[in-house]
This record gives structure tokens, sequence and C-alpha cells, in this order.
């Protein structure tokens, strides 16, 4: 009952190998429209979700905070979406996204770039040229994405579990060894990794619901939760605020006790 992740550059074989996947193994298979669809729930634009998925900030950019918002909405309804097992998640950053969760099989596929340049022909008819020039341009878009808001290199193989390389395999044949893993070493939810799941849902909710209540929109938030017990970490512009945290975070379904220890005050000038 786990959940697999997969990474990939564009048109690198990702989706093809998800349903294939999903077929041998019973899993559903959840891309990026499912998450945004179920985040757009919030109340916020499904276009503007995506643009956050897509688009990376930049150190000038005046929507940064934005960004964050869209961000923490699309991981609340990730790991809600997958908390009970059985899901592969092919969208971006899902590893990351799912930091924390377990059990996660954690995937990346590579493809040689006359494969992915012939598959953007046939589905986008692109020239060649185009079609480079496409695949060149959304991959810096992912890697500046995942280092600016992770700190880390999307292509980095310590990531992952898993990576494979398309070049002298088949869609089919990584589609084998990736279920042989996850039917041999049955990657099962014991308690305690149904225990982490719940957890990390549980803190993905109440940081969202914090980045959509007017009152602490402002803020930029870390939220743990364990067994119900939830700890915010941060700074608020604002005493009242503090109070504000604190209701919103004990609203949440699920949320037991806060701690707010590690929520800074404002800085008094």
């Amino acid at each position: 009952m786990s959940v697999i992740t997969i990474s990939r550059g564009s048109f690198s074989g990702g989706k093809i190998l998800a349903e294939c996947l999903a077929r041998r193994l019973g899993y559903r298979c959840i891309d990026r429209d499912i998450i945004v669809e179920r985040a757009a729930a919030y109340g916020v634009s499904q276009y503007e979700l995506r643009d956050a998925l897509e688009k990376p900030p930049n150190f000038l950019d005046r929507f940064k905070h934005k960004k964050y918002l869209y961000l923490a909405l699309i991981q609340a309804s990730l790991a809600e979406e997958v908390r009970t097992g059985k899901a592969i998640y092919h969208g971006l950053a899902g590893h990351l996204l799912l930091k924390g969760g377990h059990p996660i099989l954690r995937t990346r596929i590579i493809a040689p770039m006359e494969y992915r340049v012939q598959m953007v022909q046939e589905r986008l008819k692109y020239s060649r040229q185009d079609a480079i020039a496409y695949i060149e341009k959304v991959d810096e878009g992912r890697q500046k994405w995942t280092q600016f808001l992770y700190g880390v290199d999307w292509g980095d193989p310590s990531l992952y579990d898993i990576v494979l390389n398309l070049e002298h395999i088949d869609i089919e044949e990584a589609c084998h060894i990736i279920a042989s893993i996850v039917i041999e070493r049955q990657f099962e939810f014991t308690p305690e990794c149904q225990q982490r799941m719940d957890d990390l849902a549980l803190a993905s909710r109440v940081r969202a619901d914090l980045a959509i209540n007017p009152s602490t929109a402002d803020l930029e938030l870390e939220v743990l939760a364990h067994q119900g017990a939830v700890s915010v970490k941060g700074k608020v512009a604002t005493m009242s605020q503090i109070n504000e945290v604190k209701r919103v975070a004990s609203a949440a379904s699920g949320v037991i006790s806060v701690n707010l220890d590690e929520l800074a005050p404002p800085v008094r000038v």
C-alpha cells in the first residue's frame, strides 16, 4: 500500500509509466490536474495554482508569497489524496511535497533527448527545433522551481530511491522493475507508517488553513503534527496574529492541541 512518486523531465514517459504501474499494482494514478482541482476547493483559481507549479518564482517576484499560498494548498491536497496509500503521483516534486510521509517510493525517470523530442513532435506537432527549445525551457523552469523552494538540485540522484534511464530499457521494462520492488519489498502501511502519513496530512491541512485565512494569510509558517498535537513555527507580524494562529489551527479537524512555543512575536522597535 505504498505511495509512488515519479519525477521526470517533460515528455520523458512519466505519465505512461504511471499508468502502467497503476494497472499492474491496482493503484490510483494521480496527476497534477487532480491535485489542482482539489486545491481549488479552497476558493482559488485553478489557473493560478497551475502557474505556481509551472513557473519558478524569482527573487524580485512580488508574487512570491502567493506562490507560498498556492503551494501550501497543493501540498495539503496531495497529502490528503495519497494518505491511505496505493497511489502513484506523477506531478512535479511529489517526493518533496510529501517529504516526511512514509512509505514513499521516490522514483525518477530520465530519457534521451531524441526520445523526448519525438514525443513532443508527435503530440504537439512542433518542429524539431521548437521541440528542443520547449523541452529545455520546461526543464530549466522545474530545476529553478525546486532549487528556489527547496534548495535542492532537481536532478540529484540522492533525492530518489531509484533512477531509471530509458535509453536501453523501455517503459514496460521500467514498469516491471518498479512494480517488482513494490511487491517484493511489500511496502505496507504498518500502523506507524499510517500515523506518519496522517501526521503529514494534518500538518499540511493546518498550514493551508492558515495560508487561506485572511487574518494569517500574510504569514509563512512551518507546521508539524504528531497524533493530533500540532506545532507551529515562524514569525508573526502583530501580537494579535498569535491568537489567530492558535484559533485557526485549533479549528482544524483532527487537532487535539496546539503548541506555539516556536512562533516568534513581532520585533519591538
